[in-house]
């Protein structure tokens, strides 16, 4: 590995290196692998829960870690096990719904697990829940009797920054909150859990420090993780708070705009 090549990179998926159309390009495929082979660490850390990994681990051929649920679960992709979990306890769930739910009963909820989740008749599924992966309806107080790794709330009208400030002043003693869909859609992780905590955690475990990490993000769950990191990339299609707090840009998703920095980096 080269003496000016960064010894961690950490990249966010959807967004990021996934581009609009939910594929990995073999460009950008390619450009990972040249960061296993120079003998950095590759993490994957992305606000998908570990049932939305299968095809992500595939296209890495299974190397590396990911931490999934913004932070709240470190998972294997060689084995794609579970290794970590930080959840929120039960009886916080349930606080924190029913303070939401007085702020603005609009919302509908789901509760993620680290192998499935939970949500109610209302609740709208996203692109990927509505195909069923490990989904289940409950009714009334059964969606807060377990602990969870992200307790999502979904407004179908809202703004979902506007929405996430009123939500963080309501519950931020609680849960941590934060937004990444570009639309009302919050996710919360148990308070202090975010894609830096358990980034920082990771790096702990292996010696390395902040300064040897380069992150690439786009939304705002990202910003814990870019401002943590020693150099952070926005890619151009990121949130306006996202390209604003990076240290450096990059082309969007759509064109690889991580690869271009990854083949600069470890020619």
């Amino acid at each position: 590995m080269s003496q000016s090549s960064p010894r961690v990179i950490a990249t966010d998926l959807d967004g990021t290196i996934v581009r609009s159309d939910g594929t990995v390009s073999a460009r950008t495929v390619a450009a990972l692998a040249r960061v296993e082979r120079a003998g950095a660490m590759l993490v994957m850390v992305t606000g998908r829960p570990p049932r939305w990994m299968t095809d992500i681990a595939a296209a890495v051929d299974h190397h590396g870690v990911a931490i999934c649920a913004n932070g709240a679960v470190v998972y294997d992709l060689h084995t794609e096990t579970i290794l970590e979990t930080r959840e929120i306890p039960p009886d916080v769930i349930a606080e924190a719904v029913g303070r939401l739910r007085g702020i603005a009963p609009e919302l509908r909820f789901a509760v993620e697990h680290p192998t499935g989740f939970y949500f109610e008749r209302s609740y709208i599924l996203g692109r990927w829940d509505a195909k069923d992966f490990g989904g289940q309806v409950v009714d009334g107080d059964e969606l807060v009797r377990r602990p969870g790794t992200k307790l999502l709330a979904f407004h179908p009208d809202a703004d979902p920054d506007t929405l996430s400030e009123k939500a963080a002043q309501a519950v931020g003693d609680l849960v941590t909150v934060t937004h990444s869909s570009g639309r009302g859609l919050l996710e919360m992780s148990a308070l202090g859990v975010t894609k830096a905590s358990a980034l920082a955690a990771l790096c702990t475990q292996h010696g390395l420090l902040s300064n040897d990490v380069t992150a690439f993000g786009d939304m705002p769950n990202d910003l814990p993780m870019l401002t943590w990191a020693g150099t952070s990339y926005g890619v151009a299609n990121a949130h306006p708070l996202v390209l604003a707090a990076v240290t450096h840009k990059t082309s969007r998703n759509d064109d690889d705009g991580v690869a271009e920095v990854l083949e600069r980096l470890f020619p």
